[in-house]
């Protein structure tokens, strides 16, 4: 194991649950493992298949929505 990959693994155990599962996910999708990288609940579920819908049926927002977004984030 290199020194780096050390110094990481020493700082994991300070992380908070989620975070220490954030980079096993990481590290195992780094190595090949195809288990998912991460777990949706059933509303982000959900959500997704709504928004592959609306694409399926070309629902897409305006070029005014858009810029609406933009500005609200200041872009």
């Amino acid at each position: 194991m290199t020194e780096l990959l050390e110094q990481a693994i020493e700082r994991i155990p300070a992380l908070t649950p989620e975070a220490q599962d954030d980079c096993a996910r990481v590290l195992l999708r780094l190595t090949g493992d195809d288990e998912a990288f991460c777990q949706l609940i059933p509303e982000e579920e959900a959500s997704f298949a709504n928004s592959r819908a609306q694409a399926a049926r070309r629902e897409f927002a305006t070029d005014t929505q858009i810029q609406d977004i933009w500005a609200k984030h200041g872009l």
